[in-house]
């Protein structure tokens, strides 16, 4: 590991360096205008499967990539017209645009929706070295999952093993960065662009959205993405959903896609009569319950403390609630409520509260 300091060298010897290493495969960490971000080249399979070992217990969380301008990032992604309107105002800078992925990066750096993060980064070396390369670099934090963000070098490797620190071939020290928020996430897939993690909150996100489906397929879609934004709290407290609509709205559908983010392979119907049905499930390396509840008959809140369903909340479980207006009086604070409101035979709209 060879640790560069950025004021005992010249800007281009940094960036020559840094392309070399790079163009072999290997891990650089390099500083950026929030964290100090961990990156390989991002076509590179082996690097990428490195880069993936050093972070390790990533829960199928996709990596972002960093380009140099909005004309490499159109080689790698499809820029709708939201994307290309987000990139204008607001890039270079503490942004992450989701957009389609166009299936040219390695494996394990787009998400398991086939879409991909795009970062621009206001840091004008990082941007030259990703310029010189001729290749998206990983944007991701350079911090082992879970651990403090990294401001400083050694706050990375304080909490590095060794075995981590053996995957790192170059680090850029620019001393201790400003402690400011990781890159704002807006996802441009969907109906209207979705703040997924505040961050630098440049752009302004409200507790309620409103995004439109035109299948099931897509409202499944929406339902895995709303787990994923929120996948880190099931290990830690659970994820409560409830979900509102009519008789055939779609509250089943959202719950199907909710079991196969969660890789359960059993058919799932609603519960009408059972009142409760539970699908163990193992994601990655997490194993746990997925409690699918249909409320619609529960009358009083005796029947509702009967059936315990408050206590089903638990970590390590995703508890989804159909006719949740029912029993919300009785359930803890839910992670967020879903009306489904059928607008044609095949659109629903779908209100997201969190």
């Amino acid at each position: 590991m060879k640790i560069l300091k950025l004021h005992e060298h010249t800007h281009n010897e940094v960036i020559q360096k840094a392309v070399k290493v790079l163009q072999r495969g290997e891990l650089v960490v390099y500083p950026t205008e929030t964290v100090y971000g961990v990156g390989v080249d991002a076509t590179n399979q082996k690097a990428v499967d490195a880069l993936l070992q050093y972070k390790s217990r990533r829960e199928g969380k996709p990596l972002s990539i960093a380009v140099a301008n909005a004309s490499m990032a159109a080689q790698y992604a499809q820029i709708n017209q939201q994307a290309s309107a987000l990139y204008k105002q607001f890039l270079p800078g503490p942004m992450t645009v989701i957009s389609k992925d166009l299936g040219k990066l390695a494996d394990g750096v787009a998400s398991e929706f086939n879409s991909i993060g795009i970062r621009i980064p206001d840091y004008p070396l990082v941007r030259e070295i990703v310029r010189d390369l001729g290749t998206p670099i990983t944007a991701t934090s350079a911090n082992a999952s879970g651990k403090r963000r990294p401001y400083t070098i050694q706050h990375i490797l304080d909490n590095l093993s060794e075995k981590q620190k053996s995957h790192i071939s170059l680090i850029i020290d620019a001393g201790e960065l400003p402690r400011r928020e990781p890159s704002q996430v807006i996802d441009t897939t969907l109906s209207i662009p979705v703040s997924v993690r505040a961050g630098s909150g440049l752009l302004k996100s409200s507790n309620t959205m409103q995004l439109v489906s035109q299948s099931e397929q897509e409202t499944m879609a929406i339902a895995g993405k709303i787990m994923l934004q929120h996948w880190n709290s099931v290990s830690t407290t659970g994820v409560l959903i409830g979900l509102e609509g009519e008789l055939g709205a779609g509250k089943t559908i959202f719950t199907k896609g909710v079991a196969e983010f969660l890789k359960i392979n059993e058919t799932i119907t609603s519960p009408t009569y059972s009142y409760i049905e539970e699908y163990p499930f193992q994601r990655h390396t997490t194993h746990g319950m997925l409690y699918h509840i249909d409320a619609w008959k529960l009358q009083s809140r005796d029947e509702v403390r009967r059936l315990r369903l408050a206590e089903l909340l638990r970590p390590k479980t995703v508890v989804v609630i159909e006719w949740f207006s029912q029993v919300v009086d009785a359930m803890p604070a839910p992670t967020c409520i879903i009306e489904v409101r059928e607008k044609d035979a095949s659109t629903r709209v779908l209100k997201v509260t969190e």
